[in-house]
């Protein structure tokens, strides 16, 4: 993983000193909430309804098990023991006291993390596939190309105040495992004829009000110029995005307006300007960063272990765990572990110090000191032996994070919704615990097959409710607690947008209406068919005639 040089260190020590003078300010009564606004959202901290929250950044996902003793630490000592994992691979801690922040982002620079630009009107911390590196079908490795971006955008002087906050995620393979389809700009690693390794780029995605598939800008662009077509794309972006209604600032909605034809038009005519400039990428850079994320070096495994076999042939649980949470792994003898942070009678993506600790013990002994974070809310081990499948099973049972449940409904994404936000509308948690209360026949979440299921408190989609096969959103009427159903979304390569049933259902109604969506998919659904795949034959008429028969 990246390790910071001398430049990285002082940029976030000199910004952890600054926001300590700032918050010395607001406590004395020098700065007013008003001024303390936009400093404290330079250094990822909001204002909730019930306290502050601060979100850590971890750049495209990768962790190490000293960063992560440092966030259980953090959440043992400054929070109410325990942290929440995002849809965008970060860490929020809910509960901080003013007075601490600069203490907590002190102790975050000591293990080279930071909460720089995980808010505001900025580049936020750039996401990426979660296997990346370890992947089997990967054409090669995003994160390099991911950390050169982070630290090109990190104080970037010309959009440091962009008309809305933006987006990037990257993937090296076919499979969209990034969600690059939803975000402001998402960038596919490819290799072109000639053998030369550049992006496809895709554009103006993202949820919220007005949720938009992005649209491909160019199919190729050569790697040496990741910066200056990237810098031409924001150029235009900040020259023309609207800055009178935040609504309407996003860059899906420049395109919308503009047009993908005429927004390309300027982007090349910019880059034609700057194309050979200051930002193009040589070969010895990349080569350097690439150094930085080289593979580690891997035993020599055969690619079965008869131990793994044996189990699998005497204990169905351990069989489904593999099933579902293991995943294959570019090197013969090694596997890719899914520690699934959905487990009953706890809120999606939350993690107790306890558990944090565990984990960073398992990660030293288990996957080469090194986990990833994802945006679906769970944690994955890159590199575990297939002869320690069973001893990590064993100790993931222990610490409640070995749920055979990865990719199943019950690995929905939920946002923190109105038991924290001031924004949302509606509460997630409970219905995402009530709806694992619900679902909790491990066969029959097996049987349904691969189902993503997403929450989100209000409009702004934090929980990804449009990308999910079955999307709640939750709405208000007249003060009271609703729930739309959406149905048919998808954040991989064939990503679409759900599409809104009918009415909204009551908080005691929507999770027997989940119910009956999966009744109706099971009766209808051919032999070994998706729930994603059985909804596009069908259509919407089967499921809201079943939802609406007494209405």
């Amino acid at each position: 993983m990246y390790q910071y040089d001398s430049f990285d260190r002082q940029l976030v020590s000199e910004r952890v000193e600054q926001f300590r003078d700032q918050v010395a300010r607001r406590l004395r009564g020098e700065l007013s909430e008003e001024e303390f606004l936009p400093l404290r959202l330079q250094n990822g901290i909001y204002l909730q309804l019930h306290a502050y929250m601060i979100r850590v950044a971890i750049p495209y996902g990768v962790l190490s098990s000293k960063q992560m003793r440092r966030l259980a630490y953090i959440a043992r000592t400054y929070d109410k023991g325990y942290g929440h994992f995002t849809t965008r691979q970060n860490i929020q801690y809910n509960w901080p006291k003013l007075e601490d922040l600069p203490d907590i982002l002190e102790s975050l620079a000591d293990v080279e993390m930071h909460a720089i630009q995980t808010s505001g009107n900025c580049i936020r911390n750039i996401s990426a596939d979660q296997l990346a590196g370890v992947a089997a079908d990967e054409v090669t490795d995003p994160r390099p190309y991911s950390e050169i971006l982070r630290q090109w955008s990190t104080f970037h002087p010309e959009f440091a105040h962009l008309p809305r906050k933006f987006k990037f995620a990257l993937t090296g393979s076919e499979d969209d495992r990034a969600a690059i389809a939803f975000h402001d700009i998402g960038y596919r690693v490819v290799v072109n004829d000639k053998g030369e390794e550049g992006f496809q780029i895709f554009v103006g995605g993202g949820m919220g009000r007005t949720p938009m598939i992005a649209k491909e800008i160019t199919p190729f662009i050569h790697r040496k110029h990741l910066l200056s077509y990237t810098e031409s794309m924001l150029r235009v972006y900040n020259g023309y995005g609207r800055r009178d209604n935040k609504y309407k600032a996003r860059i899906k909605i420049l395109i919308h307006e503009m047009g993908i034809e005429e927004y390309r038009q300027r982007v090349e005519e910019d880059f034609a300007r700057a194309k050979d400039g200051a930002m193009t990428l040589d070969d010895a850079e990349i080569d350097r960063m690439k150094a930085f994320f080289a593979p580690p070096a891997y035993e020599d495994l055969p690619a079965t272990d008869a131990n793994v076999d044996t189990l699998v042939a005497e204990n169905k649980r351990f069989g489904q765990w593999l099933d579902r949470n293991v995943e294959d792994h570019k090197q013969q003898g090694y596997s890719i572990v899914a520690l699934s942070l959905k487990t009953k009678g706890v809120a999606p993506g939350d993690v107790t110090a306890d558990q944090m600790d565990e984990i960073a013990r398992l990660a030293d002994e288990y996957s080469l000191g090194i986990m990833r974070t994802t945006h679906k809310q769970n944690i994955v081990f890159p590199d575990v032996r297939k002869k320690d499948l069973p001893a990590l099973w064993d100790e993931l049972k222990r610490i409640a994070l070995a749920e055979p449940n990865i990719e199943t409904i019950t690995d929905l994404i939920c946002c923190p919704g109105l038991d924290y936000c001031a924004l949302a509308n509606a509460r997630s948690i409970p219905v995402a615990l009530e709806l694992t209360e619900k679902l909790d026949d491990i066969d029959y979440l097996h049987d349904l097959g691969d189902l993503r299921l997403n929450i989100s408190g209000c409009i702004n989609a934090c929980g990804h409710h449009h990308a999910g096969n079955i999307g709640i959103l939750g709405v208000d009427k007249k003060g009271e607690e609703f729930y739309q159903i959406t149905l048919g979304g998808s954040s991989k390569s064939d990503a679409s947008v759900g599409k809104i049933v009918g009415p909204a259902f009551s908080a005691d109604e929507i999770v027997p209406a989940v119910e009956n969506v999966l009744e109706t998919y099971t009766e209808n659904r051919e032999e070994e068919e998706s729930f994603l795949d059985c909804y596009r034959r069908i259509g919407m008429a089967p499921f809201k005639e079943r939802l609406y028969a007494n209405n």
